[in-house]
């Protein structure tokens, strides 16, 4: 039997499941969820939090018969990486997260509600309007500054196709950022990870995509959507965080929302509990109370790596150096462009993803998301892109880097 137990963010959840034996396909874009779901994991809690009705399992008798009757399951999460060295021309979408992205809008049926920071795709554009033609709700929240001010620049304008359509825009009109980068279909599908809708996001960089089919999920993102739509941003939007979890076939899932829930010290408590290894990959790494957290399990013998995006990563703000000198092996990334993703990965069991850097603006300022799950499957999937891009990356150079100073 296996106890799940995870600090602070996951702490009202104490489950026990049978352990599951899965092959892990290596396949480099789109993997989808086992056939096999884990069994069903109830929470314990002194306070009963109560979820959508969607949540409830409702009671059936299996037959007693000499023939095993299947029981049919449904996947609930597809993960996506996009692939810079193979998937690159913005004119062929074929295997592209874009690609993905405009089956999901092709198939909804009543709403598409986007919170996402910036836009210059025509193609999803133009499914987009396709949408609204046959009666689906769209709405977008973007930036002010990266989204509709960015509209009128070469090679964007795509805002504004949604607008002459009669799709309506709204930006944050504030100046930290509204960075977030989730979609939710139908009140039953929700898209969130790192990726901007852009083709250097889409066919230059490194990042990822998490799509969780939950009704219950969907309706988080969809309180923190019409939260913002209605001008509630920052710490000054309420919090929500004893609510923000789901159950999903087993896998404890919860959810984050910056600057309201506090989301660096809660991935520090995360990171404190880990036992055997963490894994990470980041676009930007400031904060030295995560970094330290991190360092201090591997003094304890936690197995710790890391990937930095080059930019910036010897700059005097980021933290890499903190890692170097502590002797914690990291390494700077191999793209000529950018490594996007913001991931950690540990215990090979729990992925935390979603838009938010590893930033005091990120955790105070802006609109961000974090998805935490614990599910071995997935995390083996993650684990297999981060030790690719391991490979691909490189040691930092000496003396770009001095200790002691």
């Amino acid at each position: 039997m296996k106890k799940i137990i995870l600090p602070l963010i996951f702490a009202f959840v104490v489950a026990s499941c049978a352990p599951v034996d899965s092959q892990q396909a290596v396949v480099p874009i789109l993997v989808s969820a086992s056939e096999t779901p884990l069994p069903f994991i109830i929470p314990i809690t002194d306070t009963p939090i109560i979820l959508p009705p969607a949540s409830e399992t409702p009671a059936f008798i299996i037959p007693v018969t000499e023939t095993p009757v299947p029981i049919a399951s449904v996947k609930w999460w597809e993960v996506y990486f996009t692939d810079p060295l193979t998937i690159n021309n913005p004119d062929v979408l074929a295997g592209s997260i874009e690609e993905k992205l405009i089956e999901l809008i092709n198939n909804a049926q009543t709403s598409i509600h986007i919170a996402s920071f910036e836009f210059n795709l025509t193609p999803v554009a133009d499914a987009l309007i396709a949408a609204k033609n046959r009666g689906v709700d769209v709405k977008w929240m973007t930036d002010d500054k990266n989204g509709l001010e960015y509209d009128s620049q070469p090679g964007r304008g795509q805002f504004a196709l949604l607008q002459a359509a009669g799709i309506e825009v709204k930006d944050d009109d504030r100046s930290a950022l509204m960075h977030n980068k989730f979609w939710i279909f139908d009140q039953q599908i929700t898209w969130t990870g790192s990726t901007n809708i852009s083709a250097n996001a889409v066919f230059k960089q490194n990042n990822n995509v998490m799509v969780i089919r939950s009704p219950e999920v969907a309706f988080i993102f969809e309180r923190e959507f019409q939260e913002m739509w209605n001008g509630q941003f920052g710490s000054r939007a309420p919090s929500t965080l004893n609510n923000q979890w789901a159950i999903l076939d087993g896998t404890p899932l919860q959810v984050i929302f910056s600057a309201e829930d506090n989301a660096l010290s809660n991935l520090i408590a995360l990171v404190a509990d880990s036992q055997t290894s963490i894994r990470f990959l980041a676009f930007s790494f400031t904060d030295y109370p995560l970094a330290q957290a991190m360092i201090d399990r591997a003094k304890a013998g936690v197995d710790v790596k890391g990937i930095y995006e080059t930019f910036g990563s010897t700059g005097t703000g980021s933290e890499l150096k903190t890692f170097w000198c502590a002797g914690v092996p990291v390494r700077q990334d191999g793209n000529g462009s950018f490594l996007h993703d913001k991931i950690i990965i540990i215990d090979n069991s729990i992925v935390v993803t979603g838009s938010l850097n590893y930033s005091t603006n990120a955790d105070e300022s802006n609109e961000e998301n974090v998805v935490i799950v614990d599910n071995a499957e997935i995390a083996a999937l993650y684990l297999q892109e981060f030790d690719k891009l391991w490979n691909q990356a490189h040691d930092v150079e000496a003396g770009a880097v001095v200790c002691g100073q």
